[in-house]
């Protein structure tokens, strides 16, 4: 059957103003959903686009069939053995057969069972599309936690339709939902061009909003707010801190961007520039501006995105620096009044906050993350004074009213409280740094004393919920232990900490005031983290490829419980496997092993004068002449020069029985293997790597 001439598809749904976050998911649902339906039908689109505004979502599907293409029908009746019996149909066979519309006569055999196949001409696309609309709204109600209902109907969506359009060509698709019929009538903006706009096909959609002062396409409306944020920020002379985050919501929330500078009282600069970027871009959705590229001269200038174009803009301007005139007014005060104070008196207070209920405070928690850090500087041979100074005050200014407000500055603020309490710089900045790494993407501390701290914090976590049994499952994770694991080991490697995580585990496990802190516990939190080590090593790329999860187990085998050697010799056996040797090597490897597990125990040493072949001689003069480099950490260098092992292990296979009828010279080949083995264990488990 020649393929059904095409057309475009266009579906848009008109809305009172959407929630910002919705808006992107909603629309890349609706196109997916309705893209999806048609393809599983047989009807796959050329190109399926989807747009956005605060007040649409829509859909254009080009290049679709007018009709799916034939369907066959396929039904496997009773068995045979049922069906038939003295060569003659049975009441189930021709029930079956009536059931199907058709004659005994005309069914099939197949697989035992009678079997009827008939073709049957495809729907079209105008009759499927009631259904598949149905189901997109199905998956797009799965995005929206709660749902609205308007006026006098019983449908709901995520907030009141007003209208909705349909075009499958030239033809309206009367598509019957919300209470509406769908037609070929769009709006553009609300203010701007108000009118009714009628579309004669789906290609007219996008020029039509144009000329209606909508930017339809996300895409195209953000790569706009951009281009104007940033040519007024040059006009200022200065430079826009754009974060994908703010623009992806600020792209939401307009339909008509247009950039509009203002400008708060010079007096706010006192504050920090996190709390005047925290009040402007967080709760005003406005783009702060600095002096400098690297963003650390904040100016007294901001930009907004208006969703019109004033003929007052004077207006505009003035109305938003009214707004945010009492926000930065309130955060002053908070911050004046926080500064009557040095930290340390905050500290205290500390006691009358809840960390968790059986492990008690977070003064407790202080307390004892103070004590681990102290005995973590120790273990690494760091002045303690800074490290326990800034430990014992980094949770300080969570009971300032500056993080009050803005929960998202701790740690920043105690920083900043801390240096103007005088405070070393050291330990402000062990403060500020204690909670990173936040997220995957966040540096970690950058003095070694912050680090620590941070250490200390995540480890005294990660102890504690596990001692009370409420380790994570595998849908939730309340404390953020995953994320405290992942934090801790990337502090391990990427700060170059040769520390034991067992060790330090340990140590935080002795100090938690409740619940079990015995060796199965101590068991189950030192397998979690360097689970969290597997997850992140695993995939990695390096040298253009990714880290295969047989190289990192050939380490994980060996039992290592420091986090930084385990890495190191991950990225040396990464290496390795692309040496032409090391296939042959690790083959070699699960061969000596099997030999050496049905030998069981070995006993005695290496006895030259007990070799009777060549091979032998070679393969221990070989390993003999290879450099001790055992516990150099020069992983690399070992592996390579393993790598020279290679034609020695095939001639001794190809030339040696392991297993002679002699039991001395038999013990003696066993004992020689036993120390390839362990040389093939020096760095990682080679048995464990393709070969």
């Amino acid at each position: 059957m020649a393929a059904s001439p095409t057309r475009d598809l266009l579906l848009e749904i008109g809305t009172e103003d959407l929630p910002a976050r919705f808006v992107v998911p909603l629309a890349t649902a609706l196109a997916r959903g309705i893209a999806d339906g048609l393809g599983r039908r047989g009807l796959v689109p050329d190109r399926c686009t989807h747009y956005a505004t605060p007040r649409r979502i829509a859909c254009h599907l080009s290049g679709l069939g007018e009709q799916q293409p034939e369907q066959t029908v396929e039904r496997l009746g009773p068995a045979l053995a049922a069906a038939i019996r003295n060569d003659q149909p049975t009441p189930a066979a021709l029930g079956f057969a009536k059931s199907c519309g058709v004659a005994f006569e005309a069914l099939g055999r197949k697989d035992g069972k009678l079997f009827f196949s008939r073709t049957a001409p495809g729907q079209t696309t105008v009759e499927m599309l009631p259904q598949v609309f149905e189901e997109a709204l199905r998956q797009m109600d799965e995005l929206v936690p709660k749902r609205m209902r308007w006026g006098t109907g019983t449908e709901t969506f995520v907030r009141p339709v007003e209208w909705l359009l349909c075009l499958f060509g030239n033809d309206v698709v009367p598509l019957q939902r919300f209470g509406l019929t769908a037609g070929r009538i769009t709006y553009g903006h609300r203010f701007h061009a108000p009118v009714a706009i009628e579309l004669p096909a789906p290609l007219a959609y996008e020029p039509a909003l144009g000329e209606a002062h909508v930017w339809a396409e996300v895409g195209a409306r953000k790569a706009e707010i951009r281009r104007q944020i940033e040519a007024a920020a040059a006009a200022l002379q200065g430079h826009v801190r754009i974060t994908e985050g703010l623009l992806d919501e600020v792209t939401a929330l307009v339909e008509l961007p247009v950039a509009i500078s203002g400008r708060f009282e010079s007096r706010f600069l006192e504050l920090p520039p996190e709390v005047i970027v925290a009040t402007v871009e967080t709760n005003q959705r406005y783009f702060t501006v600095f002096r400098d590229a690297a963003m650390t001269q904040l100016t007294e200038h901001f930009i907004t995105v208006s969703n019109i174009a004033s003929r007052d803009v004077a207006q505009v301007i003035s109305g938003n620096e009214r707004v945010v005139r009492p926000r930065l007014t309130d955060a002053l005060f908070f911050w004046q009044q926080d500064l009557r104070q040095p930290l340390s008196a905050y500290a205290g207070k500390l006691d009358e906050v809840t960390f968790q209920k059986d492990l008690g405070s977070t003064g407790d928690k202080l307390r004892r993350l103070t004590a681990l850090a102290a005995e973590i500087a120790g273990e690494l041979g760091q002045d303690v004074t800074d490290v326990s100074r800034a430990a014992a005050l980094c949770k300080a200014d969570l009971v300032t009213k500056v993080v009050y407000e803005f929960p998202e500055l701790q740690g920043v603020m105690g920083g900043y409280y801390a240096a103007h309490a005088g405070e070393p710089d050291t330990v402000s900045r062990a403060i500020r740094e204690h909670y990173l790494p936040t997220q995957q993407g966040t540096p970690i501390p950058s003095t070694r004393a912050g680090q620590i701290v941070a250490l200390a914090d995540k480890l005294d976590t990660l102890a504690g919920i596990f001692a009370i049994g409420q380790k994570p499952t595998a849908s939730k994770d309340p404390y953020a232990l995953r994320r405290a694991a992942l934090g801790v080991l990337r502090i391990f490697i990427e700060g170059e900490l040769a520390l034991d995580l067992r060790a330090v585990l340990q140590s935080a496990l002795a100090l938690q005031p409740a619940g079990k802190r015995d060796e199965q516990v101590l068991d189950e939190l030192f397998e979690f983290v360097m689970e969290r080590l597997r997850a992140w090593a695993v995939g990695q790329l390096h040298d253009g490829r990714a880290i295969a999860v047989e190289t990192f187990e050939s380490v994980r085998a060996l039992g290592i419980s420091q986090p930084l050697d385990v890495y190191r010799r991950v990225l040396a056996v990464h290496g390795f496997v692309q040496h032409v040797a090391a296939p042959d090597l690790a083959a070699a490897n699960k061969r000596i092993r099997n030999i050496l597990k049905q030998a069981g125990g070995i006993a005695g040493g290496i006895e030259p004068a007990r070799f009777e072949h060549a091979a032998e001689s070679a393969l221990l003069d070989a390993m003999n002449t290879l450099p001790q480099l055992a516990g150099s950490k020069r992983y690399t260098e070992q592996l390579v020069n393993l790598a020279s092992l290679r034609e020695p292990v095939d001639a001794f296979f190809d030339g040696v029985m392991v297993n002679a009828e002699n039991a001395h010279v038999r013990a003696n080949r066993l004992a020689l293997l036993a120390r390839l083995d362990a040389m093939c264990r020096e760095v990682a488990d080679l048995s464990c790597l393709p070969g």
